[in-house]
């Protein structure tokens, strides 16, 4: 398949899955604002090898629970959508900063995050584009891990996930 129809595709996968996820944010709210993530959150902060507060993007915030959680802890959290719909329950809820990205076209800022949250949320990203998307969020890592990855360092977040490498 050629590599234009591909990147057609998937967009148009993306633009599908955000215009459900503006369409049922509030049920999505009340289905998942109780889920107990405990365990992500300390896996996360844990992995995060800076003094703490920290930054941390959460890439795929949905309505704000995690932002809201990562705020209390005394944390710079910031938020990430595609969907406007969260975006404005997310900004409400959480009273962070939300960006309204694409997960396809993200424009971040450069050594800002010391670490990026994305609870169930990286399953959108076709399969076919995630290392492209993985790839493009590396350079918002304050002390990087894609830095030290290519120098051939070790870093705590891809010892826990086992994925990025």
């Amino acid at each position: 398949m050629p590599l234009r129809v591909e990147v057609k595709q998937s967009r148009r996968v993306s633009e599908m899955t955000i215009a459900h996820y503006d369409r049922m944010a509030e049920a999505y709210w009340e289905g998942t604002r109780d889920h107990d993530v405990n365990q992500n959150y300390t896996a996360l902060l844990d992995a995060i090898e800076n003094d703490p507060p920290y930054s941390i993007l959460d890439l795929g915030c949905g309505p704000g629970r995690d932002l809201r959680h990562f705020r209390s802890l005394g944390h710079d959290a910031v938020g990430l959508d595609g969907s406007k719909e969260f975006m404005a329950m997310a900004r409400s809820y959480s009273g962070c900063e939300v960006l309204h990205q694409d997960f396809l076209a993200m424009a971040l800022p450069e050594s800002r995050f010391d670490g990026v949250f994305a609870n169930a949320s990286l399953f959108h990203v076709p399969s076919r584009e995630l290392p492209r998307v993985l790839l493009d969020y590396l350079p918002c890592f304050r002390s990087s891990c894609a830095t030290r990855g290519r120098r051939g360092g070790s870093c705590k977040a891809r010892k826990t996930t086992g994925r990025l490498q």
